[in-house]
């Protein structure tokens, strides 16, 4: 073998703060193996989970470990204890059966895919800006549309009997809901996986204050590169991803005046509305000040005619 080629070694050791758990089920995802399998890989024997590779492509594996919780090292090539590539291939019958250094199904360098399957019903998986964009608008769409036709149920509902609509359009209402928020969720997770950051940071979006700038990061912040511990990178952006997330961002400009403007109505309303009750309560006490006048002057000649009457003088 010559000198410029490397082989990627692992030994059982796990990088800082990451559960052996965790870094099972990640080198399963990346081995697309099961648990049992690579379980026989932590046995504290060094093993050799790629050979014969180039600098760059050593490097590259490295990485998708790394990101997966792994502290695997690049080592010059030479002669292992223990062999993966070796292993598969041997004849099945030159392999004991039952021997617990059994490697996994497949080789963690030749099954890590360049790009990760998409998923929308589940928490698993990796979506980037754009997708997630395009997504949440094919979802806020889906559920307008729901919207109304539950509408129009319950109102026909409601016309023949009003309990049973009311009955009928609160089930439907909380199903639709309910719907809407485990969609969300789903998306929002693959979003965060995106990032490299737990799904469970979801969750912030019910702290106050903190959920009007937690989904702006979502839209903002970049995705990993490569793979990470929540598999390899999502699929590249399509044309019909590019085009709804270019409608959403440009509906979103458009609702904002859209509120801005009903706003400025309710505004003006409440002004003149305001103004109107002004002008009524002036209205009245100019009326009440008008009447006391009237009353005021009405006591004036009462007391001017008591005046002018005669007085009989001394000797009448």
């Amino acid at each position: 073998m010559s000198d410029n080629r490397f082989k990627i070694v692992f030994d059982g050791a796990l990088l800082p703060g990451v559960e052996s758990t965790t870094a099972k089920l990640n080198l399963a995802e990346l081995f697309k193996s099961n648990v049992e399998a690579i379980e026989k890989l932590f046995t504290g024997r060094p093993v050799a989970l790629k050979r014969d590779l180039a600098r760059p492509d050593a490097e590259t594996y490295l990485t998708a470990l790394k990101n997966a919780g792994i502290d695997a090292r690049i080592e010059a090539e030479q002669p292992v204890a223990f062999s993966l590539d070796e292993t598969h291939e041997t004849e099945p019958s030159a392999r004991p059966a039952a021997s617990p250094y059994a490697p996994p199904r497949a080789a963690v360098g030749d099954d890590l895919p360049e790009y990760a399957e998409l998923k929308i019903f589940t928490i698993h998986g990796r979506i980037g800006r754009l997708r997630y964009l395009a997504w949440t608008l094919v979802l806020t769409v889906a559920m307008l549309v729901a919207s109304g036709i539950l509408a129009t149920a319950g109102f026909a509902v409601a016309t023949a009997s009003p309990t049973a609509g009311i009955i009928l359009g609160s089930l439907l209402g909380f199903a639709l809901f309910v719907a809407i928020v485990w969609v969300s969720v789903q998306i929002g997770v693959q979003r965060l996986h995106d990032l490299g950051w737990s799904g469970w940071l979801y969750l912030l979006n019910l702290v106050p204050l903190v959920n009007s700038i937690f989904p702006l990061l979502l839209l903002v912040l970049p995705g990993n590169t490569g793979a990470n511990q929540y598999g390899a990178p999502p699929p590249r952006n399509s044309t019909a991803v590019k085009v709804l997330a270019s409608l959403w961002l440009a509906f979103i400009p458009l609702m904002l005046i859209i509120l801005m403007a009903l706003g400025m109505n309710g505004y003006l309303d409440q002004l003149e509305s305001n103004v109107d009750s002004s002008y009524e309560s002036s209205s009245i006490t100019s009326d009440e000040d008008a009447d006391q006048s009237v009353i005021v002057n009405e006591e004036d000649v009462q007391s001017a005619d008591d005046a002018a009457e005669p007085v009989d003088s001394p000797e009448q």
